[in-house]
């Protein structure tokens, strides 16, 4: 889409865009410069544009129709009923992880104390929705990437979400000497090799979130390994991992003794989520 030095009409902005990028997302882009919902936008479509805006858009579509991810030109993506704030420091957050946290919250009762940790938090999505939904709960999220904690405290801080603490490190590292009673991970569980990584939004998230090993599983296994030492008897660990790796999870968890393990699929019906208590 060429940039613009003149007004137009939030119709013909969107009507321009849709030869480089998808309708729906056009009029994400658009609605997120002038700040309305899609639903205003749509109800009018003859609206007056402003020429600043109409180029701020026109750049927005030029980079999506690179590649550039959309939640990333927003800086925002919707999870758990939030918008959380991402960037190219922190990964997507997608639809599928709902159902770890869903696992986790059916795991911790309510109205009752309990300690969670989240390894690699990433934006926070995962352990900021379980905290929002129990505020009885302490929370303590970890990551690798300190610029990734800063968006994650961010968010905290933007929805008012006060019972988690940050903490810089790799997995357990910062966590050394503490018990929990579920611990839930969204690691990064893609080959090194896979082709996939040079496609799509992929190739602008960040590849040490996304890519762990020639198979894989090299993050899961070390978190695997070292999480007995980290829950208190009877204690959780929740793990996200890829649609193929069900049957490898699960071998993994037996191996380090955990019990009543099991692999949970998403809604299109793929291994997501395996778990198992100590």
């Amino acid at each position: 889409m060429a940039e613009t030095d003149a007004d137009m009409s939030a119709d013909a902005c969107l009507r321009v865009a849709r030869s480089s990028v998808e309708a729906g997302e056009a009029a994400l882009l658009l609605a997120h410069v002038l700040g309305c919902s899609r639903g205003w936008l749509y109800a009018h479509g003859d609206a007056v544009v402003p020429a600043p805006d109409a180029a701020r858009f026109a750049d927005l579509v030029a980079r999506r129709a690179a590649g550039e991810p959309v939640a990333y030109l927003m800086g925002t993506r919707g999870f758990w009923g939030f918008d959380l704030a991402v960037g190219p420091d922190t990964l997507i957050p997608r639809p599928e992880t709902e159902l770890l946290v869903d696992l986790a919250l059916a795991r911790i009762a309510p109205q009752r104390p309990a300690r969670v940790a989240d390894l690699g938090t990433g934006s926070g999505a995962i352990a900021l929705a379980i905290a929002s939904e129990r505020p009885h709960a302490t929370l303590v999220a970890s990551d690798a990437s300190a610029a990734a904690l800063e968006v994650a405290a961010r968010n905290a801080r933007a929805l008012s979400v006060g019972n988690i603490e940050f903490r810089y490190g790799d997995w357990f590292a910062p966590l050394a000497g503490e018990r929990f009673d579920l611990v839930a991970s969204n690691p990064p569980y893609i080959s090194e090799d896979d082709p996939h990584l040079a496609r799509g939004d992929l190739r602008f998230e960040p590849r040490a979130a996304l890519a762990s090993g020639a198979d894989g599983l090299d993050a899961i296994r070390a978190i695997v390994a070292a999480a007995p030492a980290h829950l208190r008897d009877q204690g959780w660990l929740l793990v996200e991992h890829g649609w193929q790796q069900g049957a490898a999870v699960r071998a993994l968890f037996e191996a380090v003794g955990f019990v009543d393990v099991d692999t949970r699929c998403d809604l299109e019906q793929r291994d997501r989520v395996t778990l198992g208590h100590r």
